[in-house]
């Protein structure tokens, strides 16, 4: 029986191996492998031992860490044995896990009280209680993504995983020591969730407070000088009023901003003038809605929008000069230089893939798999003069194509190449897709004919945008529109739900579809132009045409075709 995680590359002779040691082994009840990540690096959790009270303390102290080689402080990642020998360990990785199953039967399966982590664990040691036991496997290797099902930065990561060594711990641990261990599994849960929450808001908030702080003194400054010079005495202005109205009006011109993508790398001054725009508007639209006495001034409403706009572009010059990567001032991602590995007519088909992507390619190179494909122009060696190729052309990418060259010569070939920083990925034989992925911290990378998917953040954010600005527009035009509605009432409470974030004007109607980007509920959808409701067939379609290439201009096409439809 095989335990193996989906997003693996496993070799061609991996399985004729691994069967053969386990039928020369009748001791191995289970055995487990050599793993890699995307960028051929080992993964350390191949192999690793039991989770006792003193090995994991070693392990959330950082002990492990910095002792790799010492057997009393190694324990966790059994970092002391070498990575290309078999060895009898105590845990195995459930990403490959090949289990005998006379073991399983008298074992038992796997444990459902462990949600996502532990289970492995559990079970190899319930295998070596059985009298059996575990093996690492060194002669065969397989390429582990890792990402999508967990990311380790993540706080719910750290919960999770430890939760799963106290259940681990109450189940197997003497009384006393399960007890302690108990003590020392929260007591890291509270330290890694508080080093992590910490990370993540020191990570995403210090630019924006940094942008918030200047901003709001930049607008104080421009309203002394305001002040002296136009209403000729300083303090013209009420300062409960100021102190009230300034850090509202810059957190609308950054929430604008955000929304606009004007926080995405690479930074684009576009996008960030684009978001000053609007949020000046919404401001102005919501002034002329306050009562006299809060109307103090829009000439400093106009003031300030300047200056955002001003500490915006200064500070993002600086940065980019500062060579803070993701304020790389209206520049791309740095353009790949890419060599794709394979036959001549592979190449072809995988490089009009990627002009039909949104990747910036700087160049593409041909590698052909043998001594064949000098007469291509783009021709630059065969796939042993990989490593002059990476350094005569700089390359930074390096695609394998899967139809031409076994697993097994892209495993070997990414453990010879580890050095040298580049990025591995691999395009499946008559696939749309070229898949990668190159930390544990990311989902992977994935190139595909797929133009302006609605998942991504920054579409997310332009429909949000719009939902705000069209939702602002009714409420103006309400007196006008609700003329026109066939449910009054509805629609009324629609304008609130789409404008506080509950509802989207368009998306796929009021069920969830987990087979499509998410995204909110909607009040109307793409195929409502459909007459019969239960073509789901046709439905579907349209609702993938819309999540796939996804356009502004679509939403608004839809909401003013079925204007008299907004109280649905």
């Amino acid at each position: 029986m095989l335990l193996l995680n989906p997003d693996t590359v496993v070799q061609e002779d991996t399985f004729k191996k691994t069967l053969q040691f386990m039928d020369t082994h009748p001791e191995a009840g289970a055995l487990g492998i050599k793993m890699l990540d995307g960028k051929g690096n080992f993964l350390p959790e191949s192999k690793r031992g039991l989770p006792k009270p003193e090995v994991a303390f070693y392990k959330i102290f950082g002990l492990a860490k910095l002792f790799p080689r010492s057997h009393k402080f190694g324990q966790y990642h059994l970092t002391y044995l070498d990575k290309n020998k078999n060895n009898e360990v105590a845990v195995l990785s459930g990403a490959f896990m090949l289990l005998r199953k006379e073991t399983l039967n008298k074992i038992g399966l796997l444990d459902e009280a462990y949600f996502m982590y532990g289970e492995d664990i559990d079970l190899s040691y319930r295998i070596s209680q059985g009298g059996y036991k575990n093996y690492y496997f060194a002669e065969s290797s397989i390429i582990h993504y890792k990402g999508e099902s967990t990311k380790k930065s993540s706080i719910n990561y750290v919960i999770i995983f430890y939760k799963a060594m106290a259940i681990f711990s109450k189940k197997h641990f003497k009384k006393n020591n399960a007890r302690a261990f108990h003590l020392l599994i929260y007591f890291a849960i509270y330290i890694r969730a508080s080093a992590a929450i910490s990370k993540r808001l020191i990570k995403q908030l210090f630019f924006p407070v940094i942008d918030f702080t200047l901003i709001l003194m930049g607008i104080y400054f421009c309203k002394t000088i305001y002040e002296i010079n136009f209403k000729l005495y300083p303090n013209f202005y009420s300062t409960k009023i100021i102190d009230f109205f300034f850090p509202i009006y810059t957190f609308i011109w950054m929430f604008f901003v955000y929304l606009s993508g004007g926080y995405d790398a690479p930074q684009r001054i576009k996008n960030i003038l684009r978001g000053v725009l609007i949020g000046t508007a919404f401001i102005l639209i919501i002034y002329s809605l306050l009562p006299e006495y809060y109307r103090f001034s829009r000439a400093l409403i106009l003031i300030g929008s300047v200056n955002t706009l001003f500490i915006y572009i200064i500070t993002r010059i600086f940065y980019s000069l500062m060579k803070i990567k993701r304020f790389k001032l209206n520049g791309h991602k740095t353009n790949a230089r890419i060599a794709i590995i394979g036959s001549e007519l592979e190449f072809n088909r995988v490089s009009e893939l990627l002009k039909q992507t949104n990747i910036k390619s700087e160049y593409i190179g041909f590698i052909s798999k043998d001594l064949s494909g000098t007469s291509n122009q783009n021709y630059i060696g065969h796939f042993d003069q990989i490593n002059e190729a990476i350094d005569i052309h700089q390359l930074n990418e390096i695609i394998f194509c899967a139809r031409d060259i076994s697993s097994q010569s892209i495993i070997d070939k990414m453990i010879t190449l580890v050095t040298k920083g580049v990025e591995f990925k691999i395009a499946p034989p008559e696939s749309l897709s070229i898949i990668g992925s190159n930390s544990i911290d990311t989902a992977g990378d994935l190139y595909v004919i797929d133009l302006n998917n609605l998942g991504r953040s920054s579409n997310k954010r332009m429909k949000r945008l719009l939902d705000i600005t069209i939702s602002i527009l009714f409420i103006l035009f309400s007196w006008i529109l609700i003329w026109f509605q066939k449910n009054k009432l509805n629609f009324i409470g629609n304008v609130f739900k789409v404008l506080f974030g509950i509802y989207s004007w368009v998306g796929y109607g009021k069920d969830t579809r987990k087979d499509l980007p998410s995204i909110r509920l909607s009040v109307l959808t793409p195929a409502d132009s459909i007459e019969d409701k239960n073509d789901y067939e046709r439905i579907n379609k349209y609702y993938l045409n819309y999540s796939k290439d996804y356009k502004l201009e679509n939403d608004l096409k839809i909401i003013f075709s079925q204007l008299n439809e907004l109280g649905r």
